[in-house]
């Protein structure tokens, strides 16, 4: 016995059959294909209908994947905040724990030649400031210097209290 395509399926037999049924009437207008012993109607277009149940499948046979791959992937863990919400008092000792600024990249200014911190300022807002560092990386090698600023190498601890100092000025002006 030859093997069914996936799309036929036991109501849509009885669908195709019932259009079948109704055009019995109409048998003036169903054609033979003498050659294949295929049966048409100009007036059913079953060709379109076997396409959209095909695409229905493919559809349904997509959406049960993406259903399984979510399944397989989640961690089965709660997406929801466990304790609630911030109240108004929590959010308030949670705003006044975080810094006032971050440091994002130090790089050197391509007109003046000079180092400059870039930073950004309180984590809601979108506001940058380029700080001039001036001599602050003086005293540290230019082998030191040329690691941090291309790599991200960390700077001595005396360099780095001196770009603090400066930007923590730069941002209380600012602020002002």
């Amino acid at each position: 016995m030859p093997k069914q395509p996936s799309w036929i399926t036991a109501g849509r037999k009885a669908r195709l059959a019932k259009v079948a049924v109704d055009s019995v009437s109409d048998l003036v207008s169903w054609q033979v294909d003498l050659s294949t012993g295929e049966f048409t109607n100009p007036h059913y277009d079953i060709d379109s209908i076997i396409q959209y149940w095909r695409s229905e499948d493919r559809e349904t046979a997509r959406l049960a994947w993406r259903m399984l791959q979510r399944e397989i992937h989640s961690l089965g863990e709660p997406r929801a905040p466990i304790r609630g919400h911030f109240n108004n008092i929590s959010r308030d000792i949670w705003a006044d724990k975080q810094p006032l600024f971050y440091v994002e990249a130090i790089g050197m200014s391509a007109l003046t030649l000079k180092p400059y911190a870039l930073v950004k300022l309180n984590p809601n807002t979108f506001t940058k400031l380029q700080v001039d560092l001036g001599d602050s990386l003086r005293k540290v090698s230019k082998n030191r210097r040329h690691k941090a600023l291309r790599y991200g190498k960390p700077l001595p601890p005396s360099a780095t209290e001196a770009i603090s100092r400066k930007v923590s000025l730069a941002v209380r002006d600012y602020l002002k």
